[in-house]
């Protein structure tokens, strides 16, 4: 298996570059593996895809406005992405700046010294933070900028992209990108959903640089990625461990989710809750423990994310490959990536 295995030809204009409006008026893919059956519907219909006896587990994490624009001393302007996920809360923090910088170098907010460069390994550079982390955390909240990937070019003020590019139940701040598998749900689709009697609960993945990051051919053989916080309580564990006791099925929001629910799922039938890191590279083929179905978007060329599609489909024994669903979702015009329509594997 290599990276190249998984590029594919996409127009560029099905690149979304604003989310739909409302949300759940995007566009929706349903493909049954068992029947080889696929309806085209609306996300606001999801509910009537999912079984009665379902559990849908999400990620909520929320996205920090991680990117800032700061000054050397010179005045040149220099742009970080501070990556939060990674972030411990103490005076050091590392970064991804768009331009070189110099150790011992300090940067400026408003005439105001915030962090100074202390090293860099290739484009990830340590920065030491000039003051509390409480005044960084401020800093990033009242200036920084929402860190969209940098092939939208969306025409959204800030004020709109903290919105949009959000889940409506993000809760806890860390991540630098979106579970945008999510992005869809509504206060009318939960509805729906309770309605039916499907059961939900949270788990939390901080989302970093490396779950978007195109991987090479070693990273593939290697088998691990960046590392990123995950955590969840007993309170989840029991409820997905009594859904699995019964026999029901486990619907994962996203690819996030689906590499909590995989890297914690001894913790997980165990009823236990659990706070650590994954490194995990789900990709064919691989025995999912937890996972039944998934509902996800489409993903960029040569990621971990579309990997971890293959691998579910051949988990399911789905007769359709990836490239084939995709190829029909390019001819249907689907919109695609972070802003694009969404894709349920059931």
């Amino acid at each position: 298996m290599k990276a190249a295995d998984y590029t594919y030809a996409l127009p560029k204009e099905l690149i979304a570059q604003e989310p739909a409006e409302p949300r759940d008026s995007a566009r929706l893919f349903v493909y049954s593996a068992k029947s080889d059956e696929m309806i085209f519907d609306t996300f606001a219909n999801i509910a009537r895809y999912l079984p009665a006896d379902a559990l849908l587990v999400l990620n909520d994490t929320k996205v920090v406005p991680a990117r800032l624009r700061l000054h050397r001393l010179s005045g040149g302007a220099v742009r970080i992405l501070f990556l939060f996920n990674e972030w411990d809360k103490a005076s050091l923090i590392k970064g991804l700046p768009d331009k070189g910088l110099r150790p011992g170098e300090a940067l400026f907010l408003n005439e105001r010294p915030i962090v100074e460069v202390v090293s860099h390994v290739n484009e990830e550079f340590t920065f030491k933070i000039l003051g509390s982390s409480a005044e960084f955390e401020k800093a990033c909240v009242n200036s920084g900028e929402t860190p969209l990937p940098p092939y939208i070019q969306s025409g959204l003020d800030e004020n709109e992209l903290r919105e949009r590019y959000q889940t409506l139940f993000a809760a806890n701040p860390a991540s630098v990108a979106a579970p945008t598998g999510s992005l869809h749900f509504t206060p009318r689709v939960f509805e729906s959903l309770s309605e039916k009697g499907i059961q939900r609960a949270s788990v939390t993945l901080h989302v970093g640089r490396g779950t978007f990051s195109p991987v090479d051919d070693a990273a593939v053989t290697g088998g691990i990625l960046h590392p990123e916080p995950i955590t969840f309580g007993a309170e989840t564990a029991g409820l997905i461990a009594a859904a699995k006791k019964a026999d029901r099925p486990v619907i994962a929001a996203g690819t996030t989710t689906t590499r909590v629910l995989e890297s914690a799922a001894n913790d997980i039938l165990a009823g236990r809750e659990f706070h650590g890191e994954t490194t995990l590279f789900i990709r064919p083929p691989y025995e999912f423990r937890i996972v039944d179905g998934l509902i996800t978007n489409f993903h960029l060329p040569g990621t971990s994310l579309l990997i971890l599609l293959d691998a579910f489909m051949r988990f399911k024994g789905a007769k359709k490959s990836w490239r084939e669903l995709y190829e029909i979702a390019v001819s249907r015009k689907f919109r695609f990536y972070s802003f694009g329509d969404s894709m349920l594997i059931i």
